[in-house]
Formats: C-alpha cells, sequence, structure tokens
C-alpha cells in the first residue's frame, strides 16, 4: 500500500508531462504539414549532382 502512495504521484506526474509535452508541440506547429516532407523526397532537384545514374 506504501509503494502505491509513490507510485501513483509519479504515474500522473508522468502522463501530465507527457501531455504537455505534445500540447507544447502542437502550439508550436510541429504537426501543421505531416505530408510535406513526405512530398519533398519524391522532388527531383533542378541543379543534379555531378554522380552518374
Amino acid at each position: 500500500m506504501n509503494g502505491l502512495l509513490l507510485l501513483i504521484p509519479i504515474a500522473l506526474g508522468l502522463g501530465l508531462s507527457g501531455l504537455g509535452a505534445f500540447l507544447w508541440a502542437m502550439n508550436d506547429g510541429q504537426f501543421d504539414d505531416p505530408d510535406g516532407a513526405a512530398m519533398r523526397i519524391l522532388i527531383d532537384d533542378e541543379g543534379g549532382s555531378d554522380v552518374a545514374a
């Protein structure tokens, strides 16, 4: 029983800190364009490299 008095506040604190980090990332714009990076990798650069294909 004494262990629960220690573990429950720790679990609640970790859960609230995870929720806070997620909400901070949402407000910071981390998830605004989830498809942009996936599509950018498919676009061929016009500048080209010197490596022969």
